[in-house]
């Protein structure tokens, strides 16, 4: 060994030693010996250059000081032969002031491929509990197989025994060192950072006088509305009583204008612009649709067949029907962030992985209780006992060996299981504790035994806990933790139910098997599927009483909504019968016993229900024809939907038909003509209202209300082209089979005629003798408003206290096994799903500045990507980031040092060469120069990276890059640049849709702040977070703004439509417009009070309810619009009672009993959103419609009316205004 040897050796590994004649204490094999055992410490340390110096020194002056004898003291010797004596033993004292500065220096500093702190690795326990004394105890331990002697360490700040304590100097980790290098980062050293972030303070909530501000003005402005309404109400009626006759009462003078009896001649002349223009144009329609109603009960036939052909035609379209079950496509829109983000995501890295997982507990009190060598006894948990840890193992060992059958082939779970370090080590990924015992029951049984257990599986379960990334254990078995597979398993993904670290005290044991996820490859997906079925089946019949299992398959959610959809087919078909069977037998108007069979309208009622499937079905056809997929949703919602307003239709015609006289010398096709003339317009008025609502509701950026809007507005449309054309020659058909005398359904039967009488109907009589007079009587019109104003009063109040999201348990079965898994998930789990910061191609990471931009490590920018989420770890309730982010770049530059065994090549072909091989050919990528320490740049940054992408970790490099980042980088132009990468963390627990909104909305606001600090101002690419659950959530970050501008934009188009058809009534539109809007509102108050959250679902109904509310309203409106009557209140009765009947037995009865079935649904979001919303829908639709509304029109602004024929054969009554 040359003296130049010894020189260079002492220069890089202890420049403190080199002054004056560099006489030394040790020669060059004991510094290259010292070399090697310091790789793992340099590779985890080096990132702060003050820790690695004052680690350095320690060694350094116990190997080399040549003050070796004034702090190191030799205790215990053994004989090696004759002339040679061992040192067994030694004592090191040294100072406690120079071990806590070491520690102190070292305690902050991050280990970036594992989310941990370096302690945690070096300390043989974590990082929160490692001291300045125990770490250098544990170092000298000779347990560990790290040294060669035992060494004692002795602490003291004085001379103690005669020896001097070791008090170097030592560098704070904020300070510079000699040799030019800069102070360790903010991640590295929490003293540089400056103050601590402190999270910004959570707005209070909004309040008067400590009660809720919302409650309160709503309360004030509702007492304010009472005493204003009734100070008004008392008032006028004190007018009254002294100055004008009371509505109600007789009218004495004829030649009054108030007079029912005058000839509307005072009137001639006064309409204005706007009436006058509604009037021809309501007689238009008027005319149009008599002329139409005649043609089809003229020519019968023709009308049907040709309708039969078009909706055939039309419906041949399912035969390209596809369902879109995929929830992806079905929540996220392909045009938004988070879709793009995850289209981005996988095309460059690849697919989210699928995950198969178990989440195991005990039902035995197996508990035990440990007692090391050292320190006191350990409590270890039932789950924890060996017995059931061997119990596992060959329960995972079971599932590792399944095997399924695809098209023939037998797939095992080594073809799509996750494997990092292929073709070196093809074992699959399998995130387990089982892992840390190599997965095998011999090295659990692991056991160094003399007179007490020394070591065993709880040992090693400690230290693998604390370090899992250690290859070896330190034991006497030398046991690693490392997994089979390559990579680490944190405790925190493989351990479930304990507080802070106590991992000894986990209750549950949490087993994931990664499988590989496939974007455009059918076949391998199709395999992936094959096994994960088989999984689900074994894991559903696996029986051990000792444990219980809860679990899930990447596949299982899907096939768990199939299941329930499959199963509620016969609840909802059951709700449909009901409601067929309702219309069928409600139809008919039954005159008298005798003439049951002719009066029934059996026929017609089925032949009506099948217009309304067939409008369906012309919808679901015309857009498959286009190619456009359905949702469930939109099989679910529409034929509630289109038979809600179909039905009212068909009721409407029917009923006005059976009220009618037929006029002298009219014949059925004129009378017709004219009963669809007066009743179409406000048909046509109601579904062209909801086609132009739910169309542009299709502007809605949401796929599933996107979708529903489209098949929802062409089926609407549809059913009412239908019933003015097939429907109205049907009728025209049956009407002859009644006056034919010929029974319903057995129409070629002819019975022997008899008078036919016509009378009214009980409904219709109920309506017109009691209801309508009793709402509209003086003493209760006060009443209904002053209770409906009350009801809207407190649904503003709470109609943002409504939530936002859909817990996914709704989605599932009761009986459904996947609900365990979710509870289980939420009391075991404890950490959130991983989240990847990726940044875009386009950033320079050959450049000084491109790197500091990114980096986490010495030099790097405070504002860097790595501290600005390290910082947001530290505020974890806040930022909903747990981890300081997997560093790629900080990795590989601690690769590829200089002072590191990492980076080889061999000298002859320039290939990489693994620091496990030993070949003097081999040397070193970059020289032990100033330059060759720093941070490579341009060519020689991408000559080394793909060599550190390839590393496997070992024993001797731990730093190898490609268990944890082969697929972190995206090389590209053949490895000359660096594309897109991306930086892994994880976020804090989430179990509410809450969290999981603010996770998404805290990850976006912190990338948005990396991108403003990282890149230049004229960037073309951005930095975002990424994780598996954003494309399901971020719809809810504008779900208000959604719902808003949907309902906004149905509301206006109902205002259009109505102002139009009802003949520029501009007061007639405000009134349908605003009741339909209170019956929005009064929806959000059920909600809240029925905890119905708000998500696209819930969206969906009430763009529904919108469509169903118009029906409930706008026949009303227009009845008193086109009304005769003389004063509001007659007007409004008239309309109440003639078109209440209808609505109130084609839509709230006919609904009613279909339903309250859907309570008996086994699927959650069933009771939930359909029964309850449905059920909310049609109460508060008939409510508002007929009692609300017709006691608005009786105070509204007198609306003008037409000249109307009535139905009246005795009189034709002339209009006034």
């Amino acid at each position: 060994m040359n003296l130049s040897d010894l020189s260079h050796c002492l220069q890089e590994l202890c420049p403190g030693l080199v002054y004056g004649d560099n006489k030394v204490c040790c020669n060059t094999q004991q510094l290259r010996t010292l070399k090697k055992n310091m790789q793992v410490p340099l590779q985890y340390l080096s990132r702060c250059p003050a820790c690695f110096f004052n680690f350095m020194t320690l060694f350094c002056e116990l190997t080399c000081s040549p003050r070796q004898s004034d702090f190191v003291s030799a205790t215990n010797f053994s004989t090696f032969d004759k002339n040679t004596t061992n040192v067994d033993k030694v004592s090191y004292y040294i100072s406690q002031t120079f071990a806590n500065a070491m520690y102190n220096a070292c305690s902050d500093v991050q280990a970036p491929s594992t989310n941990l702190k370096a302690l945690s690795l070096l300390c043989g326990r974590d990082a929160s509990e490692c001291t300045p004394n125990n770490w250098i105890q544990y170092m000298f331990d000779i347990n560990n197989g790290q040294v060669p002697f035992a060494i004692d360490p002795d602490f003291s700040d004085v001379p103690i025994a005669g020896m001097t304590p070791m008090s170097n100097v030592t560098f704070n980790c904020t300070q510079s060192l000699d040799d030019g290098s800069g102070p360790c980062s903010c991640q590295d050293c929490s003293e540089a950072c400056g103050p601590t972030p402190v999270a910004p303070p959570v707005l209070p909530t909004w309040t008067i006088l400590g009660l809720d501000a919302m409650t309160v003005i709503m309360w004030c402005s509702y007492v304010a509305f009472l005493i204003l309404f009734f100070g008004v109400m008392l008032g006028a009626w004190c007018y009254r009583r002294r100055m004008v006759t009371s509505e109600y009462g007789p009218i004495l003078d004829s030649n009054q204008p108030q007079s029912i009896n005058s000839d509307g001649t005072d009137f001639v002349g006064d309409a204005t612009c706007c009436e006058t223009l509604g009037e021809r144009f309501e007689n238009c329609l008027r005319v149009l649709f008599s002329s139409w109603g005649s043609l089809c009960v003229r020519h019968p036939l023709t009308v049907i067949l040709t309708s039969v052909v078009l909706v055939l035609i039309c419906s041949a379209g399912l035969s390209y029907m596809s369902i879109t079950t995929n929830p992806v496509e079905l929540w996220s829109s392909p045009s938004s962030r988070a879709r793009q983000e995850k289209d981005y995501f996988d095309q460059h890295f690849g697919p989210f992985f699928r995950t198969e997982q178990l989440i195991i507990t005990t039902p035995l009190n197996a508990s035990g209780v440990f007692s090391p060598t050292s320190g006191p006894d350990i409590h270890f948990s039932s789950i924890l006992n060996i017995s059931l840890l061997h119990q596992v193992l060959d329960l995972q060992t079971e599932i590792a060996k399944l095997t399924a059958e695809y098209k023939g082939e037998t797939v095992t779970f080594k073809d799509i299981c996750i494997s990092p370090l292929a073709p070196y080590n093809d074992n699959c990924t399998i995130l387990s504790l089982l892992n840390y015992y190599q997965n095998s029951h011999e090295v659990l049984d692991h056991e160094d035994v003399v007179f007490y257990v020394n070591s065993d599986y709880h040992t090693h379960f400690l230290y693998c806990v604390s370090s899992p990334t250690a290859l070896d254990d330190t034991s006497k078995s030398h046991d690693p933790c490392m997994g089979t597979f390559g990579g680490p398993v944190f405790p925190w993904l493989a351990l479930g139910g304990y507080e802070g670290t106590a991992y000894n005290n986990a209750t549950a044991l949490v087993i994931t098997f990664p499988v590989h996820n496939y974007l455009n490859d059918t076949d391998k997906l199709g395999k992936a599927l094959a096994w994960e079925s088989v999984f689900v089946n074994f894991v559903k019949n696996y029986d051990n009483p000792n444990l219980t299992i809860a679990f899930s398959s990447e596949r299982s959610i899907e096939d768990e909504i199939d299941r329930e959809s499959n199963s509620d087919i016969t609840t909802i078909v059951i709700s449909y019968v009901i409601m067929f069977v309702y219309i069928s037998l409600a139809l008919g108007h039954i005159n008298s016993f005798w003439t049951l069979l002719v009066d029934s309208k059996i026929s017609l009622g089925i032949a009506g229900i099948l217009i309304v499937l067939s409008s369906v079905a012309c919808s679901l056809g015309i857009f498959s024809y286009i190619g456009i997929p359905l949702t469930l949703i939109v099989i679910e919602v529409i034929p509630f939907l289109v038979l809600a307003v179909g039905v009212d239709n068909i009721f409407i015609i029917v009923q006005t038909y059976q009220r009618d006289e037929r006029m002298p010398e009219e014949e059925l096709h004129q009378q017709i003509g004219r009963i669809l003339g007066e009743v179409a317009p406000s048909m046509f008025l109601s579904s062209f209202s909801e086609t132009v609502a739910f169309f542009l509701g299709a502007l809605s950026s949401m796929p599933a209300v996107r979708t529903f809007s489209l098949f929802a507005g062409l089926a609407v449309f549809i059913d009412f082209l239908l019933q003015i054309t097939c429907f109205v020659s049907l009728l025209g058909l049956d009407i002859r089979r009644q006056e034919a005398n010929r029974p319903d359904i057995l129409c070629c039967v002819k019975l022997s005629d008899g008078q036919q009488e016509k009378s009214e109907g009980c409904l219709f009589r109920f309506f017109k003798k009691i209801y309508a007079p009793f709402i509209l009587k003086g003493w209760v019109r006060p009443l209904v408003v002053a209770v409906f104003v009350g009801m809207l009063s407190f649904s503003i109040a709470v109609v943002n206290k409504v939530e936002i999201g859909l817990d996914q348990r709704l989605a599932m079965p009761d009986d459904s096994y996947v609900l365990d898994y979710f509870g289980n998930l939420s009391e075991y789990l404890h950490t959130g799903p991983p989240v990847y910061f990726v940044v875009e191609d386009g950033h320079d990471y050959k450049a000084p500045e491109g790197q500091n931009a990114v980096c986490g490590g010495v030099g790097c920018n405070s504002n860097s990507l790595v501290q600005q989420i390290y910082t947001a770890s530290l505020l974890n309730n806040y930022s909903k980031i747990s981890n300081v982010p997997s560093s790629w770049l900080d990795d590989y530059f601690d690769w590829v040092k200089p002072q590191s065994s990492c980076c080889r090549y061999y000298n002859s072909t320039g290939a990489f060469c693994n620091a496990s091989v030993v070949d003097k050919t081999c040397v070193p990528c970059r020289p032990m120069t100033p330059s060759g320490k720093q941070r490579p740049n341009g060519t020689e940054f991408m000559r080394f990276l793909p060599m550190f992408l390839s590393d496997n970790p070992n024993i001797k490099c731990g730093k190898g890059g490609h268990a944890a980042y082969s697929t972190a980088v995206d090389l590209k132009e053949n490895n000359t640049d660096v594309g897109a990468t991306y930086f892994m963390s994880y976020h804090t627990i989430l179990k509410t849709s809450s969290d999981f909104i603010d996770a998404l909305k805290m990850a976006r606001e912190l990338t948005d702040n990396i991108t403003q600090a990282i890149g230049p101002h004229n960037k073309t690419y951005s930095v975002f977070p990424y994780s598996i659950f954003y494309v399901f959530y971020e719809q809810y970050l504008t779900i208000v703004y959604d719902t808003a501008f949907n309902l906004g934009v149905s509301l206006a188009a109902i205002f259009v439509v109505s102002t139009v058809l009802l003949g520029f009534e501009l007061w007639s539109a405000i009134l349908v417009s605003f009741t339909i809007a209170m019956i929005l509102v009064n929806m959000f108050g059920v909600m809240w009070l029925w905890d119905i959250s708000l998500n696209a679902v819930s969206l969906v109904n009430l763009v529904m309810c919108c469509g169903i509310s118009v029906e409930f309203c706008s026949h009303i409106v227009r009845a008193f619009s086109v009304s005769t009557r003389s004063s509001r209140v007659e007007r409004a009765e008239e309309a109440l009672a003639h078109m209440g009947s209808s609505v109130f037995s084609g839509i709230t009865l006919t609904k009613f009993g279909g339903i309250l079935i859907l309570a008996l649904s086994k699927s959650q979001i069933f009771q939930i959103f359909y029964f309850r919303m449905y059920l909310s829908i049609v109460l508060l639709g008939a409510a508002h419609g007929l009692i609300f509304l017709p006691v608005l029109l009786s105070y509204a602004v007198q609306l003008q009316k037409r000249c109307n024929q009535t139905t009246s054969v005795s009189a034709i009554i002339h209009c006034r205004h």
